[in-house]
């Protein structure tokens, strides 16, 4: 098989520019086609899209979803997207770039009740299936081609049909040979896209791409890449490998493999989440302490329950701070015992705030754990008699919370944060 419709499915050998079936000009041609097996599955404008398929009159305009005047974008549809604007950005500057755009504050409960919906249907064709965040995941569906009576791509292309026709929200397939390739190739041509590189193809397609498509390449290994003349990832992957081991240790062979497009990670489905956070940014700068901790507690409240809802606890802790001249201050720390309590959370966050410079403005304060284990861990050190209080009081709390709604308990500092 080297052709799919994507509107039919029909398949073939001869790579067609029209489906010789129903005249659809939607058909994926690649000699590699019907042997891959790896994908990636990524939502188109995950947010935006689900908040124009609950809102049609929001079809037509630019939509940004995110919050406040200093806060920044959590996403935006496309429309948005051709004004400039971009997911991270500054609140304040994707105003300017689209000031006719319709701004959303994100609904990330409703967005966990539609990723489930979407994952649900992806795990029932592989149980190999990594999830990377609440709109992207790869899956590897090698050897289904028995199970599912088509090779993966016809799978892969029913799938995203199913997901458009029931979600009502529009996916971006990627199918390459390895999970690296597939990241990249479900970008290539969002939205709604079918991309496809295979392993044949894979040095040429990625020569002539900046270094910083490479993972694990971040803005200063970009600068550390440039300086010492690698700018494409080309240059990479003709560079003469003891060199890229003098100056780059072990990372410099990593990036050198994935410059000509290996990859050997397998698609791993329990693979640790790194982190689980929660963050705010303020209208107005704080720097007194108490003001600081009084937007830290419903933080440390959420990634709790968060926490407490999928069954695992945190043994570090983390504190997150941005000043006003975007700077970033990060903080951890590993815990005596694992936590799910956003007592034990805040009282370390509290600790790590106060051991920063005094009157320092911030405009922003995040709060998280990390270094997931078993959830029936929490508590369980014969000397945590503190933490299985407070987890029984903060598990009797979601109750009454899930029965009366979210304001049937609201604590103190709550009450004085509002």
């Amino acid at each position: 098989m080297k052709a799919l419709c994507r509107d039919c499915f029909w398949t073939g050998d001869e790579q067609p520019r029209r489906c010789p079936s129903c005249g659809s000009m939607r058909v994926v041609r690649h000699e590699e086609l019907g042997v891959l097996g790896i994908a990636h599955l990524d939502c188109d404008a995950f947010y935006a899209s689900v908040e124009k398929r609950d809102r049609p009159e929001l079809r037509d305009v630019p939509l940004i979803v995110g919050g406040g005047v200093r806060g920044v974008v959590t996403t935006c549809c496309y429309i948005a997207r051709m004004s400039g604007v971009r997911s991270a950005m500054p609140m304040f500057r994707a105003r300017k770039l689209c000031p006719q755009a319709t701004i959303l504050k994100p609904d990330f409960q409703k967005y966990r009740t539609e990723s489930r919906r979407i994952f649900d249907k992806v795990r029932d064709l592989t149980p190999l299936v990594q999830g990377l965040s609440l709109d992207e995941a790869w899956m590897d569906l090698s050897g289904t081609e028995r199970l599912h009576g088509a090779p993966p791509a016809v799978t892969l292309a029913r799938l995203q049909a199913d997901i458009e026709a029931d979600v009502g929200i529009t996916v971006s397939i990627g199918l390459a040979p390895n999970k690296f390739l597939a990241k990249i190739a479900s970008d290539l041509d969002k939205p709604r896209g079918f991309s496809v590189i295979g392993a044949a193809e894979a040095t040429a397609f990625l020569a002539t791409r900046p270094v910083g498509i490479l993972p694990g390449v971040g803005p200063v290994m970009v600068q550390s890449l440039e300086k010492s003349g690698y700018r494409t990832v080309g240059d990479i992957a003709r560079a003469d490998l003891r060199d890229l081991a003098d100056r780059f240790g072990q990372h410099g062979l990593h990036l050198h493999r994935l410059a000509n497009g290996q990859d050997s990670r397998s698609v791993n489905p329990n693979e640790a989440r790194k982190t689980i956070s929660a963050e705010t940014t303020f209208n107005e700068d704080l720097n007194r302490a108490e003001d600081l901790e009084d937007q830290l507690w419903p933080l440390c409240e959420k990634v709790a329950r968060q926490l407490r809802a999928e069954g695992i606890a945190g043994r570090v802790a983390h504190l997150k701070l941005r000043r006003p001249d975007f700077q970033i201050v990060t903080r951890r720390r590993t815990l005596p015992v694992p936590t799910q309590t956003a007592k034990t959370l805040f009282a370390v966050a509290r600790e790590l705030l106060a051991a920063e410079p005094k009157g320092q403005p911030y405009r922003l304060i995040g709060a998280g754990l990390s270094d997931f284990v078993d959830g029936q861990e929490a508590g369980a050190d014969f000397f945590a008699e503190g933490e299985r209080r407070a987890l029984k009081g903060e598990k009797a709390v979601d109750i009454l919370r899930a029965k009366f709604g979210k304001g049937a308990v609201v604590t103190g500092r709550a009450l004085k944060k509002e």
